[in-house]
């Protein structure tokens, strides 16, 4: 392969850097083969959590036994629970969360294990254990303590109950749980691919999902969804937003939740999303930032060609939720281990180290000098 620049695209957009047989993007969103819209529809997080660790839709005696061993990993050891505890209170809830998986590996006896079978079985512990870490360390830092997590509970119910420690809402236990699927896998993503990377080398599977949400963090990927209720705010009101997403073209201000290197004309996504977004804002009586969303998606569209991704009503969803901002992006980290830990074990299991070449445009070749000559 040439170093000379004439293969580069930067940011690799529209290079294939890999296989996969986990995701596809080029005829709408598809999990394994399957139409995220039909399984936003039909099946449950936890269905397409097995789907995309174990390449097909479960069985119910396999969903149930599924969802058994994944409750009972719903627990913290306690020495990381004091490490949570005694974190300042300013420690953003993902950075937090992404100590908390580090530390998880300690306590993994089957950490250094990369088999097919053993990844399985840390990707199943860490889809309980994450959840619970979040909030552990949402409620410490509030000052409150810790609420058991139940058995009995899906992904998003649980995590709903050990948040508030009361029965959750069913309607929005079926939104949280739809948005779960939309983020819980994107193929070769910017966390996704980092954690590819890290694996290549042969490393854990506690590394590559603590790189990807390392990788998460920035506003650029899964950062986004923490500001579009800023934007919204910023813009006022149905009757202000106009000019302002106006004005803030006019100063080449980037507009978060719209555009997608992948997808041009939309992101499916986003349209499944926003139904429960302004249903949950028409159960809070509070339609307000919807109408504001829907005269910046209209703007943006006609001026711009650009069109909202999922983070846009992701956002707006959890705020009617009354989650609070830091929570938003730990919750697309919750979401998205089923993915990341899908590629770590199709990555494992058919490895070849990641190492692209770079176009170096440096200085041409030069001698040292010895140091009394240098002046």
């Amino acid at each position: 392969m040439s170093s000379d620049g004439s293969h580069y695209s930067p940011g690799l957009e529209g290079v294939i850097a890999g296989e996969t047989t986990i995701c596809s993007v080029d005829d709408g969103l598809r999990y394994r083969g399957y139409s995220v819209a039909e399984l936003a529809e039909h099946c449950t997080y936890e269905e397409v959590a097995y789907l995309l660790l174990y390449g097909e839709l479960p069985t119910a005696a396999q969903l149930q036994a599924f969802q058994t061993r994944i409750a009972a990993a719903r627990r913290l050891p306690l020495p990381l629970r004091d490490f949570l505890a005694a974190l300042p209170k300013w420690t953003p809830p993902l950075d937090a969360l992404r100590t908390a998986v580090s530390a998880l590996s300690h306590f993994d006896q089957d950490v250094a294990d990369n088999s097919h079978d053993a990844n399985l079985w840390k990707a199943e512990r860490l889809l309980g254990q994450i959840p619970v870490a979040i909030v552990d360390h949402y409620r410490l830092a509030q000052g409150l303590l810790p609420v058991p997590a139940r058995q009995d509970l899906g992904q998003a119910a649980n995590f709903l109950y050990m948040l508030r420690g009361s029965e959750p809402d069913p309607d929005e236990v079926k939104a949280l749980d739809v948005s779960l699927i939309l983020y819980a896998e994107h193929e070769f993503n910017a966390s996704t691919f980092t954690a590819r990377v890290i694996v290549s080398t042969w490393a854990d599977m506690h590394a590559g999902i603590t790189g990807a949400i390392g990788a998460l963090k920035g506003p650029l990927h899964g950062g986004a969804n923490e500001k579009v209720m800023d934007l919204l705010r910023a813009a006022g009101g149905p009757d202000t937003a106009a000019a302002w997403v106006q004005a803030a073209l006019a100063r080449k201000e980037r507009i978060m939740g719209f555009g997608h290197r992948v997808y041009k004309s939309g992101d499916v996504r986003a349209q499944i999303l926003k139904k429960y977004a302004r249903q949950m804002a028409e159960k809070s009586g509070d339609l307000h930032w919807e109408e504001t969303a829907e005269v910046i998606e209209q703007v943006m569209a006609q001026q711009k060609n650009m069109y909202p991704n999922l983070d846009w009503p992701a956002g707006r969803l959890y705020h009617a939720m009354r989650l609070d901002v830091p929570l938003y992006t730990p919750i697309f980290a919750m979401a998205r281990v089923a993915g990341w830990a899908a590629h770590i074990i199709e990555q494992m299991d058919n490895n070849r180290l990641i190492r692209p070449r770079a176009w170096y445009k440096g200085p041409p070749p030069r001698p040292v000098r010895p140091l009394a000559e240098r002046g």
